[in-house]
């Protein structure tokens, strides 16, 4: 039996629907007891530079464009190899039953600790010494990820790629800029100021398109993309993080829906097999699509976002079950696409086995990016869009979301090195300037620094993705532990976690001998680091519930934070 591409995605997206209106409602009030009296705080805390009351369509654009950047692309494009089935079945459980309920969770128990990250708040829960951890951790994570993509959006702006995206890409910043003050300091409306915004982003598409950027190297663009991720650090996030992020989002709505549309004009068939147990070359099926396929189905990366800056521009605690179980389906809409694009989005067999003949022809940063590119672009053709016109749409949508992460990801690196700076009593790391500094030059080591002729960030991406899923466990793991401590429910969160921590911990285990074997050892011995920081970590876990049980007498988290609910001063006036 012949499955359409059609009935399968029409299945997964009446999943999504029900998932959002059915499970997150449950998730909501049975399990984290959302709160709308609650002051979060984005109120509580306002400083107009990091912590300000968003829109909740604002703030779920900022959440959905930080989320996305390259990853749902690039994880589905590979993951496909080992057929349709398990790509798609994994881009929409995952989302529903671990992404989702992840990004929601962090969200939460971040507004209830002052908006701090999951690694501050993991001392409340574990210990001092389990902060630490997870601030390491996240610190690897975070550098080593936007080092690669400085890499990769330089060489997609370079002339070799999509120098048309050039324009579009950079002219989005200045409008974004002009939009946060024209509403923060003339008091204009965001409805008017959106129509404004679209349009002239569309505007820009077409001026690119006429007008490619040719001139800037590869080493130009990197230092270019380091100053903006650099200023974009420690600007107010009105200036430029919320508006860029909310007109970015508007862009992956319509590109999106485009895609979709042209999808179902189409009406293609799959040209990759339905399950394909042994490609050529390629690692077990178990546990590793459960580890190629992060965003669009569960990522560690999305933690930070959550409890770092969505939780510091929440207006409303009931809004977070929008911005972080929503958001997180968004993505994972996007990376059904991925799927579908790079499974359906070939003409024929033969043209798709060209592509994915074998794991080492499959793999590869620019591989994927181009796959997706030329699927997508395929279904946009069907609507009576020129092939280049579409080439370059979805180019700047992929250039446009790699860059909303890098500069949500190096404000993210700046807070982790000011809590770092708090823990090794180094009171200079609390200065913005000083954290961004030490953020922006990890991210250079990983974007420029070689080793032996190949950049060293390109080298240790191999670990990216088990430590990024370790990363979701870890996060699973807090959750988990706020939750218990607070007598709620903790199967929604327990079993998600489990399945992560066990998968990813079985990946890691099997690099680890494959670069044993093949004699890689920088990577091997960063592997046994941080494998050694994740089961140090899950001792101080085990500890600290033990201690728990023997004294369930304990001083809450939004109290040892500062967070003084329930008192009344906390809570907004009803009545």
């Amino acid at each position: 039996m012949t499955v359409s591409p059609l009935v399968a995605a029409g299945v997964c997206l009446i999943c999504y629907l029900a998932a959002y209106r059915y499970y997150s409602r449950f998730l909501a009030t049975r399990v984290f007891a959302v709160d709308s009296s609650r002051l979060t705080p984005a109120n509580r805390l306002r400083d107009g530079l990091d912590y300000l009351p968003a829109n909740r369509y604002v703030l779920f654009g900022h959440q959905y464009a930080s989320i996305t950047g390259l990853s749902p692309m690039l994880g589905p494009a590979i993951a496909v190899i080992w057929g349709w089935v398990p790509a798609m079945m994994w881009v929409v459980i995952g989302a529903v039953f671990v992404g989702a309920v992840h990004d929601f969770g962090a969200l939460v128990v971040s507004i209830r600790g002052q908006g701090m990250s999951l690694g501050k708040i993991t001392e409340s829960l574990i210990g001092a010494r389990a902060k630490t951890l997870f601030h390491l951790v996240i610190f690897f994570l975070i550098a080593l990820a936007m080092g690669v993509f400085v890499h990769v959006i330089a060489v997609l702006l370079t002339a070799d790629f999509y120098p048309e995206a050039a324009i579009p890409s950079s002219g989005l910043i200045l409008v974004a800029a002009l939009m946060g003050i024209a509403i923060h300091r003339r008091g204009y409306g965001l409805k008017q100021l959106t129509a404004v915004g679209f349009v002239v982003g569309l505007m820009l598409l077409a001026v690119g398109i006429q007008y490619p950027v040719l001139g800037p190297s590869l080493t130009q663009w990197k230092w270019l993309l380091l100053g903006y991720a650099s200023a974009a650090s420690v600007l107010p996030v009105w200036l430029l993080l919320q508006p860029r992020d909310y007109l970015n989002s508007l862009l992956l709505y319509l590109g999106v829906a485009a895609m979709y549309i042209g999808f179902i004009a189409t009406n293609p068939s799959f040209a990759a097999p339905a399950l394909d147990l042994n490609p050529t070359g390629a690692p077990p099926i178990f546990p590793f699509v459960f580890v190629v396929i992060a965003c669009g189905a569960a990522s560690g990366f999305h933690a930070l976002v959550s409890s770092g800056t969505s939780a510091k521009q929440l207006a409303n605690e009931k809004d977070a079950r929008f911005v972080g179980y929503g958001a997180m389906l968004g993505e994972s809409v996007l990376g059904l696409m991925a799927v579908l694009a790079c499974t359906a989005g070939f003409i024929s067999r033969e043209a798709w086995l060209e592509r994915y003949i074998s794991w080492q022809v499959a793999d590869g940063l620019g591989n994927n990016i181009a796959a997706f590119v030329r699927g997508a672009a395929y279904f946009l053709k069907t609507l009576g869009i020129p092939e280049a016109t579409g080439t370059t749409f979805i180019a700047v949508i992929v250039v446009s979301f790699a860059l909303t992460s890098l500069d949500s990801a190096t404000r993210l690196l700046r807070y982790n090195v000011s809590e770092m700076g708090e823990t090794f009593r180094l009171p200079i790391l609390h200065n913005r300037i000083a954290a961004t500094g030490v953020a922006v030059t990890a991210i250079w080591f990983f974007a420029f620094a070689q080793i032996d002729g190949e950049f060293a960030g390109l080298i240790l991406w191999q670990l990216f993705g088990t430590t990024n899923q370790l990363l979701a466990g870890l996060a699973l793991l807090a959750i988990t532990l706020y939750l218990f401590r607070r007598g709620k429910p903790i199967l929604y969160t327990a079993i998600p976690m489990l399945f992560m921590l066990a998968s990813t911990l079985i990946a890691m285990t099997s690099n680890l001998f494959d670069f044993l074997i093949n004699r890689q050892w920088m990577l091997l011995t960063t592997g046994i680091i941080i494998f050694g920081l994740a089961l140090w970590l899950l001792i101080e876990a085990i500890i600290a519930v033990a201690q728990f049980r023997r004294n369930p007498a304990y001083e809450d988290l939004e109290i040892r934070l500062g967070n003084s609910h329930p008192a009344d001063s906390n809570r907004i006036p009803t009545g």
